[in-house]
């Protein structure tokens, strides 16, 4: 295609050019500095001629794969902020009643059975939580790879 070609244009575009060189004119402007104007203008508001070529149309998927990964990594960052920040309270809460525990336990008479059996509970609870907590980690990470459709 020849420097200057107008053929990849749609009517519309032309129509919107042909408007804009008029207005220049009467604004004073030579012919050939509101031709430029013109198209230059409709090339800033479309991005050069909408007719559909191959390479317009690759452009456009690139573009599109480009947004829903950027997409699905926003959404995976915020699920796992949320899921640390949870983790990060469970956790202060878990050793803040495992503490009370041990501590009620140490008071009564048989101290430190009574302290063990608190101390195992907590380790079996922790031990059972994080396990879930690899799950979901695992769960959200598959439905993160998946594709957008």
């Amino acid at each position: 295609m020849p420097r200057g070609d107008k053929s990849s244009y749609t009517d519309k575009q032309k129509r919107q050019a042909e408007h804009i060189e008029e207005s220049e004119k009467e604004q004073g402007r030579s012919e050939a500095a509101a031709e430029r104007i013109a198209w230059a203008t409709v090339n800033k508001q479309d991005g050069g001629g909408r007719k559909r070529g191959a390479a317009k149309k690759t452009t456009k998927k690139a573009a599109a794969k480009k947004a829903t990964k950027k997409g699905a990594k926003k959404s995976t960052k915020k699920a796992t902020k949320k899921t640390a920040k949870k983790a990060a309270t469970k956790k202060a809460a878990k050793k803040t009643a495992a503490r009370k525990t041990a501590k009620e336990a140490a008071k009564n008479a048989p101290a430190r059975k009574a302290a063990k059996k608190a101390t195992k509970k907590a380790t079996k609870k922790t031990a059972a939580k994080k396990a879930t907590k690899k799950a979901t980690k695992k769960a959200a990470k598959k439905t993160a790879r998946k594709p957008a459709k």
